[in-house]
């Protein structure tokens, strides 16, 4: 019999005389079961891995369970890292999706039309500066023209979009002139 043969024989008999054991020593200190399985599958590899600091498989339970309480150990900390970063996405959701965004698509699409019925340079002059974040200076290095003819074609390209867009949106729905055109039925 070769050594790697004793060594997994070995590994054998220890897995099959403790795995009940400590499957119920694990299912005891966790809160889902399935956690359990996973506690024992960590323990056993670490086992298979570490099998020559294994003592002999008389004592082999005790180091077993010694390998548990500290695989225990990391799934308990795993599972408040786990809270708390689930309570931080919780805050942030609670903060940050107070609007449905289904309900923003109409107005989205009147803003888009507007946009289209600007000149090319008025309409990338208001993107860069919204949608992109930059300031007027940097959107003139972009454009490759003069900080001030910027803010004066932004101040001009904002009151035409606000002319087309108007202050009021209108109720949440469709809007026409994007969405569909009017069929005779509606017109009437």
């Amino acid at each position: 019999m070769s050594s790697g043969t004793e060594h997994e024989d070995r590994f054998r008999r220890v897995y099959a005389v403790n795995f009940e054991p400590l499957l119920a020593y694990a299912m005891r200190r966790v809160e889902q079961h399935e956690d359990a399985a996973d506690v024992v599958a960590e323990t056993f590899l670490i086992a298979w891995r570490r099998s020559r600091d294994m003592p002999p498989e008389a004592e082999a339970r005790l180091w077993l369970y010694g390998v548990a309480r500290r695989v225990l150990a990391n799934h308990h900390r795993g599972g408040v890292r786990r809270e708390r970063l689930g309570e931080r996405l919780r805050q942030r959701l609670r903060v940050g999706v107070a609007v449905d965004p289904g309900s923003e698509v109409p107005e989205r699409l009147t803003v888009q039309a507007a946009l289209a019925r600007l000149g090319e340079l008025d309409r990338e002059v208001l993107m860069l500066t919204f949608w992109e974040g930059l300031k007027p200076r940097e959107a003139a290095a972009v454009l490759q023209v003069n900080p001030a003819a910027v803010r004066t074609r932004l101040s001009r390209a904002r009151a035409r979009l606000r002319d087309l867009v108007g202050d009021d949106l209108g109720p949440p729905g469709h809007v026409l002139d994007v969405m569909a055109a009017r069929t005779s039925e509606e017109g009437r």
